[in-house]
């Protein structure tokens, strides 16, 4: 199970320590776990927090959402519920996010750093400020893009890459995890909450669904690699056969 430190909760959910702190205030998040000064918080934090802030979008006020938290509570017991928020918040917890200073960053990508470029990572969520540094909140992620400016693919593109694959991998996700929902979670009526006894097979669903994305994506994009790659280098690389048999006289 993962552990957060609350700026590292806070950032893993997309929100601010000072509403991690407010949720705390009013009851709707529990309380960490201190080891000494530090405040540790894990899996099934992460999963609330993000409920939480699902059904501030959808407009809902505090009260109601504590009302709704404690209701759905009430009826089961405490292990039965944090076993679930973990099964949940662990589907999110795999890559964890690296501080990266800004000397790094130089390093890698060098005068095409500039602030535009820098902006527009920002704005995909390739970065994330941290006071005078950044966080990747995805290290592979900046890895490949550094791998290909030093294939000397510019930084811009290779932002615009990223922005389309977030695109595209978003899609066939949700068309993925629709197909759960569809055929386990629709089919019991939009009012259906899992008993206690449905509870562990529900958070074993959960569960599953984070390595079975990560499959079904990394097999479709290694099948998709090995086809073109030659596809689409076939001609460069025959050419450059043709050339040097012309280079030996063959």
């Amino acid at each position: 199970m993962a552990e957060y430190r609350i700026d590292d909760l806070a950032r893993a959910a997309g929100t601010s320590v000072r509403n991690v702190r407010v949720y705390q205030d009013r009851e709707l998040l529990a309380p960490p776990i201190r080891r000494g000064r530090t405040a540790i918080y894990g899996d099934a934090h992460l999963s609330r927090l993000r409920l939480i802030l699902n059904m501030l979008d959808r407009g809902y006020a505090f009260a109601q959402i504590k009302e709704m938290l404690d209701a759905w509570q009430s009826g089961h017991s405490l292990a039965d519920v944090l076993g679930l928020e973990q099964a949940t918040g662990a589907a999110w917890s795999q890559e964890q996010p690296a501080v990266v200073p800004m000397n790094e960053l130089v390093r890698m990508f060098g005068t095409q750093l500039t602030p535009a470029n820098i902006r527009r990572a920002l704005d995909l969520g390739v970065l994330e400020r941290r006071g005078a540094h950044f966080v990747a909140p995805s290290p592979k992620l900046l890895d490949a893009g550094y791998e290909l400016v030093k294939l000397d693919v510019p930084l811009s593109e290779a932002l615009a890459l990223a922005a389309e694959l977030q695109k595209e991998t978003d899609r066939v996700t949700a068309m993925l995890v629709g197909l759960v929902r569809k055929y386990v979670l629709d089919p019991k009526g939009d009012d259906w909450l899992p008993s206690g006894d449905e509870l562990p097979h529900f958070a074993d669903v959960i569960s599953r669904l984070h390595p079975l994305v990560m499959s079904a994506l990394s097999a479709a994009v290694d099948r998709s690699a090995r086809r073109m790659i030659p596809q689409v280098m076939g001609d460069r690389l025959i050419a450059m056969a043709e050339r040097l048999r012309a280079e030996r006289g063959e």
